[in-house]
């Protein structure tokens, strides 16, 4: 695991130093090398994503959790890292008001993701109250 990171590190910082040298006579390249490199990473990464979600679905098998809203759980937690890695790549691009709206609209589908859990703690709240 600690080598796996020490790769990404590298390459990160290499493309980091590649960026900043192509920036000056090319923007645009250096633009599509960060988004390379960020996607790079991102298929890198994306087995032990596959793993921990395997992970979490036994283990929510186990204790008998209702896989609705462990499937919600996962979708709210995927729309989080997506919005945010967008929005860093909008950033990158300078364009920090896009990059904003990206999270908003992140913020606003777990919220609206979210409503189906909320209404059940609700009624588990309500159903826990002496009548």
């Amino acid at each position: 695991m600690s080598a796996e990171m020490i790769q990404i590190v590298g390459i990160g910082l290499i493309s980091v130093f590649l960026a900043m040298i192509i920036k000056e006579q090319k923007p645009a390249f250096a633009f599509l090398l960060t988004l390379f490199v960020g996607a790079m990473i991102f298929l890198f990464l994306l087995d032990h994503i596959v793993t921990a979600f395997q992970l979490i679905e036994t283990l929510a098998n186990e204790a008998n959790i209702n896989m609705v809203y462990l499937e919600t759980m996962l979708k709210i937690i995927g729309i989080a890292y997506i919005a945010e890695f967008g929005a860093q790549i909008a950033r990158d691009a300078d364009q920090g008001a896009i990059a904003q709206k990206i999270e908003l609209a992140g913020k606003v589908l777990i919220v609206v993701m979210a409503i189906p859990i909320f209404n059940v703690l609700i009624e588990t709240v309500i159903s826990l109250i002496p009548g």
